[in-house]
């Protein structure tokens, strides 16, 4: 081909490139929906593979214990108590620290917290012995904010429980409970008034029944639970998920010790034994007949020459009951009044639930054999 065709050629193609983009320029802008790209249509997806249905938190069965609390809240009370606190004061010269000088002292009003719970409609709020131990004063707030001052109707430190009086009309009453149907594993919630806070509501399980051996009373039959016990909360209730009192909040284990979420409660069951002896008696009357008692494992009677484990008298008081009858420091205990002892708390409660001058049979060993000794019972005297 020769050069001039080339020529003629080039020029053609590039006539018909321009003549093409004019032509599209137009058509696009006379038309410029034809620019957009074609949009895919919906599909519906397949009922199997349909999102979950969101359950609502009705539809799932929410768990509260707001009608619980609404039932045994109002009849929570505040404890206020005012005692007369004698303390030294530094020295305050030279010669008082080389004895030359008389100490001084000056008295104080304490004031604690605690809780109460009102157990019947006429006017009785149970308590810790403690809340209201040596108070000069003592006065309630009820939840509803009424006060009025408490007149103490009698106190049982053995037990560390007291019953105060309250004259308020139309006071809010805790329903009772059944301490001896708890299991390990049931909900509790505990009610008070801790650390100057309104009131306010702990939960947890109950954790053990029957601890004893705290040092906290000489009767201990506790319900060991995990809900928070904090400072105020004392005399206040344990109950269950109806809403029903199953105990007295008393002591929680000391955070120094490394533990946390140990605290205990008086059982409803012993509690209702001792406001009626109070309401009855103005007291609690016991049995006893004089005698100190302890645990013995195997190991320690092995050690001291004993011929069995058991509960062990360790002292006979001079000029009691155990001591005319003829038993001794050192003999172990089988069964008090034909029943079989089971440690010492079981003992104790066994000799306290005997009336005054009831006969006790009380069924020892000694080294030279067994007996049985009839002992004739006391009145137990409470500091």
């Amino acid at each position: 081909m020769s050069q001039q065709s080339l020529g003629r050629a080039a020029v053609f193609l590039a006539g018909s490139i321009v003549g093409g983009l004019a032509l599209a320029f137009v058509i696009v802008f006379l038309r410029p929906e034809l620019l957009r790209a074609p949009q895919p249509q919906a599909v519906a997806a397949p009922a199997a593979e349909a999102p979950p249905a969101v359950v609502t938190p009705a539809a799932a069965g929410v768990v509260s214990y707001a009608d619980a609390v609404a039932r045994a809240a109002p009849a929570v009370a505040n404890i206020y108590s005012e005692r007369v606190v004698k303390e030294r004061l530094p020295p305050a010269t030279l010669g008082e620290l080389f004895g030359g000088v008389m100490p001084r002292y000056r008295q104080r009003i304490e004031q604690t917290l605690g809780s109460g719970v009102v157990v019947d409609d006429a006017g009785h709020i149970v308590t810790n012995h403690h809340v209201i131990d040596n108070a000069e004063r003592v006065s309630v707030q009820l939840a509803d904010g009424r006060q009025a001052e408490a007149r103490v109707v009698g106190r049982d430190p053995d037990t560390d429980l007291a019953v105060l009086y309250v004259d308020l009309a139309a006071m809010p009453v805790m329903p009772l409970g059944r301490s001896d149907q708890l299991r390990v594993g049931d909900v509790v919630l505990a009610i008070g008034n801790p650390v100057g806070l309104t009131q306010s509501v702990t939960q947890g399980i109950v954790s053990g029944t029957g601890r004893g051996q705290l040092g906290v009373a000489t009767f201990e039959n506790f319900i060991q639970t995990d809900a928070p016990i904090n400072f105020g909360n004392s005399g206040g209730a344990l109950v269950n998920s109806n809403g029903e009192l199953v105990g007295i909040n008393t002591a929680v284990l000391a955070k120094s010790l490394g533990v946390e979420g140990i605290g205990f409660a008086i059982p409803v069951n012993l509690v209702r034994g001792v406001m009626q002896e109070i309401l009855d008696h103005g007291r609690v009357i016991r049995g006893s007949i004089g005698v100190g008692l302890a645990e013995v494992d195997d190991a320690q009677a092995q050690r001291l020459g004993l011929p069995r484990a058991g509960v062990v008298i360790t002292n006979v008081f001079q000029g009691s009951p155990a001591a005319e009858a003829g038993l001794q420091a050192g003999d172990i205990v089988l069964t008090i009044a034909g029943h079989a002892v089971r440690g010492q708390q079981d003992a104790l409660t066994r000799i306290a639930a005997s009336k005054p001058g009831e006969l006790l049979d009380v069924a020892v060993v000694r080294r030279d054999g067994d007996r049985t000794i009839q002992v004739k019972v006391t009145e137990r005297r409470t500091s």
